[in-house]
């Protein structure tokens, strides 16, 4: 697995990175060798976070957590991995080395034991329907507040694409766009 280690606003101390490559290097044996790990490390008001983003074969595995002391934030992303890696084990075993899972999983997860479907498919419950109508980014965030949900569909009018503004656990929106 490759890493590229990333500090913002932050100086990141070596024992930091030695204890990302020995924390994140448990999961070098679920994902191939051209895996690419990104860890960011962010300083904001005395509260620092961590994010941790692995590409491998097209997937993308992400999780982020905040503490008073990046080490915290560390262990609970990974910890937070862990789980989302525990509860997906059936469906990622097809995209990725399966033979690691019995090695890696042998003993109960700690933690998160409430997972029941893991070997059954994803249900849609709901399925909803409307149209689509060219608007603004700015137009497409009003409407989302406006219906008081945490996303929106919408066909970008500069564009002509389908995109989705989100808004972020920060307060900010986001924007996901189509990409060639």
């Amino acid at each position: 697995m490759k890493y590229n280690i990333i500090g913002r606003k932050v100086n990141l101390k070596d024992n930091f990175k030695e204890r990302v490559y020995k924390k994140l290097g448990k999961f070098e044996k679920i994902y191939s060798e051209d895996a690419e790990a990104t860890v960011t490390v962010t300083l904001e008001k005395n509260r620092q976070t961590v994010e941790v983003t692995i590409r491998d074969n097209g997937m993308m595995y992400r999780a982020e957590s905040t503490a008073l002391e990046m080490n915290d934030a560390l262990d609970a992303v990974v910890d937070i991995l862990g789980g989302q890696i525990r509860k997906n084990k059936t469906k990622l075993s097809k995209k990725i080395r399966p033979e690691s899972f019995e090695q890696y999983f042998d003993a109960e997860p700690t933690g998160y034991d409430d997972y029941t479907l893991e070997d059954e498919d994803y249900v849609v419950f709901r399925t909803k329907t409307f149209s689509v109508k060219p608007l603004s980014v700015e137009e497409a965030i009003l409407q989302m507040n406006m219906i008081g949900h945490e996303f929106f569909m919408f066909r970008n009018a500069n564009t002509n694409e389908i995109n989705v503004v989100y808004k972020r656990k920060n307060g900010t929106y986001g924007l996901l766009e189509p990409e060639d």
